[in-house]
């Protein structure tokens, strides 16, 4: 992850707040797809922090090698 990468929590809370408004309804087609398109960017990133956690937990729970 990068410095500009936010953490894993505040990325779900954003993500959330996109979910929420694109059900909400109420936009403008533009800001629709914008929205959806961070949404996805978003959703990158959890699965991205995700993804090192698990790879994380199988070094630490590997068989150390001799």
């Amino acid at each position: 992850m990068t410095d500009e990468t936010p953490t894993y929590e505040a990325a779900r809370e954003e993500l959330i707040e996109v979910v929420r408004t694109l059900e909400t309804g109420g936009t403008t087609l533009e800001e629709s797809l914008a929205l959806w398109e961070r949404g996805e960017a978003l959703a990158r990133i959890c699965q991205d922090w995700l993804d090192g956690a698990r790879r994380r937990l199988d070094e630490a729970s590997a068989p150390a090698e001799d």
